[in-house]
């Protein structure tokens, strides 16, 4: 099998062009190429498809085998392989995901090359039954949105996450959930991924959090029965936040771009951010930002290709 290696903010995924051909027995293939010791090493496998739909489809698999609906960092690794491997000319590229349609800008380096993309990744999705999550598995369920709501004059919460608030039945924001003995507040928001998001305070050292230890506890919670990517966040300040990320499927990622975006959502629905802000990874920077009119949310970030070869499957 032809590979390419790429990476997205440090979030890396092995990409093969299946446009031509059908790759048999992705979940199987994504489990030994994602392998650090005896694979390639990544967080997944993706494969980029023809579409009848769009310009391209991508189909990605976790570390686990198990397929995901749709990675940020992995799309915009799309974008750059069709460009400079001259799949296509255009700058502005449609990719079909299971999460629908995302429409990428590419950005063009000096060698000709895509440096960085934008990806319009679609309206969070925030009702709790579609992330999906189930309400009835929090500590006590109290509805604290629509308190956000009845103070939002008096908070300055933006119209955007008024809009967004008021569209929902029961939305998850600051719930209180018990995982692992502990009790957290959590916001859950999908981007085509279900993610719950966390906040860690501004004096714990958030690389030297034990992410590793309550991530696992997080993703199998029965709160989320598709499990869950969670995201602990550190507000910086109001356009500067902090993120790890669990992801389920692959553990930690240096990266996550459904992540990230659904991190700025969930800030700004607690009002702790501005609708555009900087998300800082282990793996690099995201910039992020929620469209008051559209209610859109756009992310632009890198995309590396590593090295390309070739593995017997």
């Amino acid at each position: 099998m032809v590979f390419t290696k790429m990476h997205g903010a440090g979030n890396d995924y092995v990409y093969v062009d299946c446009t031509k051909e059908e790759l048999d027995n992705p979940s199987e293939v994504a489990i030994k190429v994602s392998d650090r010791h005896t694979g390639i090493g990544s967080d997944g496998l993706i494969l980029i498809k023809s579409s009848d739909k769009a310009d391209f489809f991508m189909e990605m698999y976790n570390a686990d085998g198990s397929q995901g609906k749709m990675c940020g960092n992995g799309i915009r690794c799309v974008g750059k392989y069709v460009y400079d491997n001259g799949l296509t000319d255009k700058t502005t590229v449609n990719i079909d995901t299971l999460a629908g349609i995302k429409i990428l800008e590419l950005n063009i380096g000096t060698d000709g090359k895509v440096a960085t993309a934008k990806v319009n990744m679609g309206c969070p999705v925030l009702e709790a039954a579609d992330i999906p999550m189930d309400i009835s598995a929090l500590k006590d369920y109290k509805a604290v949105y629509k308190d956000i709501l009845s103070n939002a004059k008096d908070t300055g919460l933006s119209k955007v996450a008024v809009k967004a608030l008021s569209e929902v039945t029961n939305a998850v924001v600051a719930e209180k959930i018990e995982v692992n003995g502990g009790i957290y507040e959590i916001t859950g928001v999908s981007m085509g991924n279900p993610h719950g998001i966390v906040y860690l305070d501004k004096d714990i050292d958030i690389k030297k959090f034990a992410i590793e230890q309550i991530g696992p506890h997080f993703e199998s919670h029965m709160a989320f029965p598709e499990r869950v990517n969670t995201e602990f966040i550190q507000v910086v300040d109001r356009k500067n936040l902090n993120m790890r990320v669990w992801e389920r499927g692959s553990g930690e990622t240096l990266a996550c771009g459904t992540g990230a975006c659904a991190s700025l959502v969930a800030t700004v629905l607690n009002g702790m951010c501005d609708i555009d802000a900087t998300l800082h990874l282990l793996g690099g920077d995201l910039n992020i930002s929620w469209d008051t009119e559209s209610g859109n949310v756009y992310m632009e970030g890198p995309a590396t290709t590593v090295f390309t070869g070739t593995i017997e499957i």
